[in-house]
């Protein structure tokens, strides 16, 4: 392992990763390409959709992150922030990406199956953008769901999903403008900037994502609704995004970069990492018992589509996965302190919050399917595929791009580097 003790010293994006991502990039782009060829572009578009918004919110989580810190005035975490910053250089090209998945879903259409009849939907959200749902006189009248067409239209709805996404992008670039100016100048006017900014970012993300979940996923479902399911969503994309962080770290210190995260670090991200996978499990948890007990029609239904034969080993591996995994393996002070463990559950995490954004997008967007029992299709891991090499790769060279791993100036960083737990 090499050792950098020079602050700074510049990340070198080179190598077999830097290959192999693009290699990735490229599997994925022939995976989707194909999946149209044979005619398959609903599962296809779904798929894509689902790494689109997973990727955005991986990249969310990272401005999440660090506005956290700087609102919470927090000095471990502060000769780690770089990774989270990347992430944050980042989320405009993953918001532009998902952008355009929806402008596509909702433009191209196929002849599907909706309310037992064969008409033209749209890839993505037929459920509500379909021509003739909305007016009383068509076969396929919705009542439920005209009466929401005030939120659920196409002009609006990419009013919110942009608004979103810019509002996150610009206050994340913000922050990371003020960490590189205060590398610079020193002193305290930008830390304290950056503090404001997180303040802001805090206010409008509280009220967002729950509606950013909502419409991005929830609204594949139009006639269905959980209050809780925003919050659901938010839970996911830190836990995956932490996961995602983590593993940059382990990876990044094992090639002799970020020498000074120690295991004390590993361990507060580790313990962030447990704490919310059990917060996650509290919100399914809860949202499945009160639509268990309700029992009424359009709320049970969701439910219902993932206790088919098709998706129902799924539903509970989600659970083994995304609770009981992470609550075996990293309850102990050891697991979160050793760096096999906790690569071990940050990928099988990642892959957890994959089935789970798998499951809240399927059964509504495609529905059950054979193969859906005994495998994840060629479509699946392509995609996901692609994705992750187009999140490793733009990534790393957003992380290259700093003049320094370690904001050298940042007012706690003694702090973190004398981090002891």
């Amino acid at each position: 392992m090499k050792t950098h003790n020079n602050f700074d010293e510049r990340f070198e994006f080179t190598g077999s990763v830097k290959t192999w991502s693009l290699v990735a990039i490229v599997v994925g782009v022939l995976v989707v390409a194909l999946g149209f060829a044979t005619h398959d572009g609903e599962r296809t578009f779904a798929n894509v959709l689902l790494m689109a918004y997973y990727f955005t919110c991986v990249c969310i989580c990272g401005v999440f992150f660090c506005a956290l810190q700087y609102v919470a005035q927090a000095g471990w975490s502060a000769s780690i922030l770089r990774i989270p910053q990347a992430f944050a250089r980042t989320l405009p090209w993953a918001a532009g990406i998902l952008i355009l998945v929806i402008i596509a879903g909702l433009s191209l259409t196929h002849t599907g199956n909706l309310n037992g009849r064969q008409v033209e939907i749209p890839y993505l959200y037929k459920t509500w953008a379909t021509k003739g749902i909305l007016d009383p006189k068509n076969v396929i009248y919705d009542a439920l769901v005209a009466g929401k067409s005030g939120y659920l239209n196409v002009k609006f709805f990419l009013t919110r999903e942009i608004g979103y996404l810019v509002c996150y992008s610009i206050l994340g670039l913000l922050l990371v403008k003020y960490s590189n100016n205060e590398d610079e100048i020193g002193g305290m006017s930008n830390y304290e900037k950056s503090f404001k900014v997180a303040c802001v970012f805090m206010v409008i993300f509280g009220f967002t994502v729950p509606l950013f979940a909502f419409d991005t996923i929830m609204s594949l479902e139009a006639r269905w609704f959980s209050t809780m399911f925003g919050w659901y969503n938010f839970a996911a994309l830190w836990v995956s995004g932490l996961s995602v962080i983590t593993l940059f770290a382990i990876y990044l210190r094992k090639l002799g970069y970020f020498s000074w995260i120690t295991e004390d670090h590993l361990h507060n991200l580790g313990q962030l990492m447990f704490g919310f996978s059990v917060f996650w499990t509290y919100l399914w948890f809860a949202q499945f018992l009160l639509t268990y007990y309700a029992n009424i029609p359009e709320e049970a239904e969701y439910f219902y589509r993932r206790w088919e034969p098709e998706f129902k080993p799924w539903f509970w591996l989600n659970i083994v996965i995304n609770f009981a995994s992470p609550l075996l393996v990293l309850m102990s002070r050891g697991s979160k302190r050793s760096v096999s463990v906790l690569k071990a559950a940050c990928i099988l995490l990642i892959l957890g919050h994959w089935l789970d954004y798998w499951q809240m997008i399927m059964p509504g967007s495609v529905g059950p399917q054979s193969s859906w029992l005994v495998e994840i299709s060629w479509i699946e891991a392509g995609v996901f595929i692609g994705f992750a090499g187009l999140f490793t790769f733009s990534m790393l060279t957003a992380l290259s791009k700093f003049t320094s791993l370690i904001p050298k100036k940042h007012p706690l960083l003694e702090e973190s580097l004398h981090h002891h737990i």
